[in-house]
């Protein structure tokens, strides 16, 4: 039976902190090489803009990026290519994924997953002929567990949450078995950094489709929050400046990251997690993003089904197909300009001058759920 979803929270960071941009010597050079590799499209959402009351919206649509339906092959790419350059490295040049194939020892790639990061550790091991053992939560939707069955790889249903799938992988790791998690634990944190470091690429694209339409950087960026690695990412690049705020999203049946903010350490939410954000259904905050979530964050705020919803049909009255997951920046602004929280919204400065900057993160990597939402 689905939870009824609580209502919507916000927390409000009254000082947040500026980071460094950390510089990933290759990593477009790297994401180039890859199949299909295309800048994903901008997109100008007039009729959004005018819904939130503000001047400009930007939807960077990741529905299509080298081949899948998600943005997360970008950060497991990176994270698969390093960590096997690490262990079994230094590679000899190389310009083809062939050339690269040809220098690597047969293992097997572990993931757990919620669904799209799972795809993609699926597709490079696929990409690189290597094994993958991909570990979900019971309650994934069948389209997810076929999409990553149809990349060659194993898929294990864990009788439990994401949580409990993340446990169960981080045990299979041994000489042939290298786990890539976008999530750290005690002792592993290497792989998930490097999952952040690429999700760089979407930033750079954006910062040159930006500055190619005469357009300025964005008052506010929403950033989806699972674990937290797409939010640290954000934060990484947008929070190099004072002038850009950013609000962490999440669902208010997984919302371990603003309970933590809250409490001002890590704080678990116990399962189960139903929302129809499925890739937003974490119980745990990576300790590697946390410190990035805890300074960098203007706000935080979880919201219901509904606005995730809403947020889905006005993207697609938009042109832009995006997944429950996919639409979850676009909930919390929706949320934000409610008129529900004025403070907040003053917090991060917004008013009908503002420009935002919404990541789309997925397309409709539920078919039947997306129909049933947007028709």
């Amino acid at each position: 039976m689905m939870q009824p979803d609580a209502a919507a929270r916000i927390f409000v960071n009254p000082r947040p902190q500026t980071f460094e941009t950390p510089t990933q010597t290759g990593l477009s050079d790297f994401h180039r090489k890859l199949p299909l590799y295309a800048p994903t499209p901008l997109v100008s959402a007039p009729y959004v803009a005018a819904v939130l009351g503000v001047r400009q919206v930007w939807v960077k649509d990741e529905s299509s990026r080298l081949g899948l339906p998600a943005y997360k092959i970008l950060g497991a790419a990176w994270a698969t290519y390093k960590e096997l350059e690490t262990r079994f490295g230094p590679f000899q040049p190389w310009e083809t994924l062939s050339e690269l194939r040809g220098q690597l020892p047969p293992v097997t790639l572990v993931a757990a997953t919620d669904g799209n990061h799972g795809r993609a550790v699926a597709r490079m091991a696929h990409w690189l002929e290597l094994g993958a053992q991909i570990l979900v939560p019971s309650d994934m939707a069948a389209a997810r567990q076929n999409a990553i069955r149809s990349e060659g790889a194993d898929v294990e249903v864990v009788d439990g949450s994401y949580d409990q799938a993340v446990s169960a992988a981080a045990k299979l790791a041994d000489d042939t078995h290298l786990v890539i998690s976008d999530t750290a634990w005690e002792g592993y944190q290497r792989v998930p950094a490097w999952v952040i470091a690429g999700y760089g690429t979407i930033f750079g694209e954006i910062d040159q489709q930006l500055a190619a339409l005469g357009a300025g950087q964005p008052s506010a960026v929403a950033a989806q929050m699972g674990v937290g690695s797409l939010a640290a990412a954000v934060i990484q690049h947008y929070r190099a400046a004072e002038s850009t705020h950013v609000l962490g999203v999440e669902p208010t049946q997984a919302d371990c990251v603003l309970r933590s903010l809250e409490a001002g350490q890590l704080t678990e939410v116990a399962g189960p997690h139903r929302s129809i954000m499925a890739g937003l259904n974490c119980g745990n905050t990576s300790p590697l993003a946390w410190p990035l979530l805890q300074g960098g964050l203007s706000a935080s705020v979880a919201v219901p089904d509904a606005r995730a919803e809403d947020a889905m049909r006005l993207l697609a009255a938009s042109g832009v197909v995006s997944g429950e997951s996919g639409a979850a920046g676009l909930a919390g602004f929706l949320e934000l300009l409610s008129g529900r929280h004025p403070a907040a919204a003053a917090a991060l400065s917004l008013t009908q001058d503002s420009s935002l900057l919404i990541i789309s993160t997925e397309g409709a990597t539920d078919p039947e759920t997306y129909r049933r939402i947007v028709g």
